[in-house]
């Protein structure tokens, strides 16, 4: 079981100085929610009243540029922070003042499967909608989300929004695998003699068993047996809640609970879970086709689908390439993929659903990679927009320049500059997932772990040039590149 020696504290982010007495502070949380919601109900209120020209209006700019940018690069540098500061779970908890949840999720929707559903389903209403260039659309996207969780958590006990529905959530579970740091356990021992588990049940007071001063983890995973990031929203209950002060932000190898195959609190195991394995795959080929979607080439091979399906319409052509790109090409690779290493092995002991399963997960560095790339290039080429962006909203909502006049020639990057950045992150994550990929084959085919992964290593190749082919092309300035 992972541990953290006391004596050191440099791997541990609670005991910095200064960092660690902030996260350590008991608002923290609400501190980071509470400037989350005022950027959220900015961006709404422009979204629905402001000029609808998505690069000068805070609903797509500071959405679909800025958030998604600052997320990725969060999560590759820290992890799953912008959990943290959610601004739903904040309006949730507001609510549950006034009506207190009694229902548990059904046991028969627990999983990812309604999770990777909507994530598909985000991904596919973005491109079919064209919602970086709606603001309004964009705001009402954001009032969606506030809704779906307040009512969905004011009926269900726990965090069932965060762990079993919100798309959001489920990509960043996805990508905090590959983050450096995780929560966990200082020392097992204390954890071994301690009684109260308040960590996963939340201290109550002597009084009043039935009433909780401080709530534990309400995503079920018990700090002892937590394995990695999966499910870990990064909320720090468990930390407010331990009465041992035994609960770290600790430093780790990213990417290493990939590795691991053993059962953990709130998961399981890897290999029995065939939702978790989808989250990767669509994790991994959602950011092949979110990116190819923006290029030039993809204009053309739609003009081409649709004359062979004599429509005009952009829905059932968008159908044909979200179903071959999210559906039929990743189950024809991946399955070639174990049916060649299992001949490689001489391997038939076991299905060979298993063995697509337990290397899915080896997608999640490539797929990071390419996320990564994405979303800095719209990030870098349009850093300093939020600026005059900003400027504009502060005219359009309090009628006069408080924030100064607009500056429109604010941009950033050139994307000739960018697209360097964008192939390390393409290549870090493709070196990545063959590592996973080899160390998977350690652990499942130690007898033939080089053959078992040279056909993942093959498939991780070919998408590495699909990305940097993607990548390459012309791209669109969504949300960006407004003059004055």
């Amino acid at each position: 079981m992972p541990h953290l020696d006391r004596s050191s504290s440099h791997g541990d982010l609670l005991r910095w100085p200064v960092i660690g007495r902030l996260l350590r502070w008991r608002h923290a949380r609400t501190s980071l929610q509470l400037i989350a919601l005022l950027i959220a109900t900015a961006v709404v209120l422009h979204g629905l009243f402001g000029p609808q020209i998505a690069p000068r209006n805070l609903a797509t700019v500071v959405t679909w540029v800025h958030y998604r940018g600052l997320l990725v690069v969060m999560l590759l540098a820290a992890g799953n922070f912008f959990c943290t500061g959610c601004p739903f779970v904040l309006v949730r908890d507001a609510g549950r003042r006034v009506r207190r949840p009694t229902r548990a999720w059904p046991a028969r929707l627990r999983g990812k499967w309604i999770g990777v559903a909507l994530f598909a389903g985000v991904l596919f209403t973005y491109e079919l909608f064209d919602l970086w260039a709606l603001p309004r659309a964009t705001a009402w996207l954001v009032l969606a989300y506030f809704a779906a969780a307040l009512v969905i958590d004011l009926v269900f006990t726990g965090a069932s929004f965060c762990k079993h529905l919100c798309p959001i959530g489920q990509f960043n579970f996805a990508a905090s695998t590959l983050s450096p740091l995780e929560l966990r356990v200082r020392e097992p021992a204390v954890c071994g003699a301690c009684r109260t588990v308040d960590c996963i049940r939340g201290q109550r007071t002597p009084e009043a068993p039935t009433f909780v001063v401080q709530r534990g983890c309400e995503l079920g995973l018990f700090l002892p047996a937590k394995v990695g990031n999966l499910d870990c929203t990064f909320c720090l209950d468990c930390v407010q809640a331990c009465p041992h002060d035994n609960v770290a932000i600790a430093t780790r190898v990213p990417g290493a609970e990939l590795l691991n195959g053993s059962r953990r609190s709130g998961i399981g195991r890897l290999g029995d879970r065939p939702d978790l394995a989808a989250l990767a795959v669509l994790f991994a080929f959602g950011a092949l086709v979110n990116a190819l979607a923006m290029t030039s080439p993809v204009y053309a091979l739609e003009q081409s689908i649709g004359r062979v399906m004599r429509v005009s319409s952009e829905l059932p052509v968008l159908v044909v390439v979200f179903a071959a790109v999210l559906g039929i090409i990743p189950s024809v690779v991946l399955t070639g993929a174990a049916t060649v290493s299992r001949l490689l092995t001489k391997s038939t002991d076991q299905p060979l659903s298993l063995e697509v399963v337990n290397y899915a997960f080896a997608l999640l560095p490539f797929g990071f990679g390419v996320w990564l790339a994405h979303y800095t290039f719209h990030l870098l080429t349009g850093l300093m927009t939020i600026v005059p962006v900003a400027q504009s909203a502060a005219v359009d909502l309090f009628g006069r320049a408080v924030l100064g006049e607009p500056l429109w020639r604010w941009g950033g990057l050139r994307p000739g500059a960018v697209f360097p950045v964008q192939i390390g992150f393409v290549l870090l994550g493709a070196l990545g997932s063959i590592a996973v990929a080899y160390g998977i084959s350690e652990r499942e085919h130690a007898d033939r772990p080089l053959l078992a992964a040279a056909p993942w290593a093959i498939v991780l190749l070919a998408m590495t040039a699909t990305a940097l082919w993607i990548l390459s092309s012309p791209m669109e300035m969504r949300a960006i590149g407004a003059t004055g």
